[in-house]
């Protein structure tokens, strides 16, 4: 794909996530990626749908201390099991193997928050929620899927694209969001800033 004049220069992913890149990258824009360093733990944001939008904007304006003449996107994927429990990201293997236990021939809910922050400072976040439903998952699929560590870093210990969708039954909403960087709202969140990505 050939690469477009984005309408908002110089543009920042405030998130080292290779998926979040892709989808971002399937737009044709020009960006450069700078890894917020935030700590998730310090949001004190217990609601998950808040906090994915907190942590967003907390990502956002860690990046734009130090470029503080670039857009910043920033983002944050939660999800919230059936029952209620959220699920970050799975500290080891067994943790990762207790949250698909937890999701398996049930429905999750994916929450994708997104922060635009200009170089002017001002912010426009919102958020993208999406359901994902798992088919059961035996003891096999569980250690297949422990196997490929697609699980390390992921938020419910999965991941909608590449071998992750053979576990996935249905989903309700917006695939992109659940990929990490939900690119409509994106392209909503330029039109609120008066702006367009291409």
């Amino acid at each position: 794909m050939r690469e477009c004049l984005c309408m908002l220069s110089p543009l920042i992913l405030a998130s080292a996530s290779p998926q979040r890149s892709t989808l971002l990258k399937s737009l044709g824009v020009v960006f450069e990626v700078i890894s917020s360093t935030i700590e998730e733990r310090s949001c004190t944001e217990s609601d998950p749908a808040k906090r994915s939008m907190a942590l967003a904007l907390m990502k956002a304006k860690d990046v734009a201390g130090s470029h503080p003449k670039a857009w910043i996107i920033g983002c944050d994927t939660l999800v919230v099991a059936d029952d209620g429990i959220l699920l970050e990201k799975p500290r080891d293997a067994d943790d990762a193997r207790r949250m698909l236990r937890l999701q398996s021939g049930r429905t999750s809910t994916v929450h994708s928050g997104l922060t635009l922050l200009s170089p002017k400072g001002e912010s426009w976040t919102d958020i993208s929620s999406s359901r994902v439903t798992f088919k059961e998952l035996s003891n096999a699929d569980v250690e297949w899927w422990i196997a490929t560590g697609q699980w390390e870093g992921r938020s419910g210990a999965f991941q909608i694209d590449g071998l992750g969708q053979l576990m996935i039954v249905h989903l309700d909403g917006d695939w992109t969001s659940v990929v990490g960087l939900p690119v409509f709202l994106l392209g909503e969140l330029a039109e609120r800033a008066g702006e367009r990505i291409v």
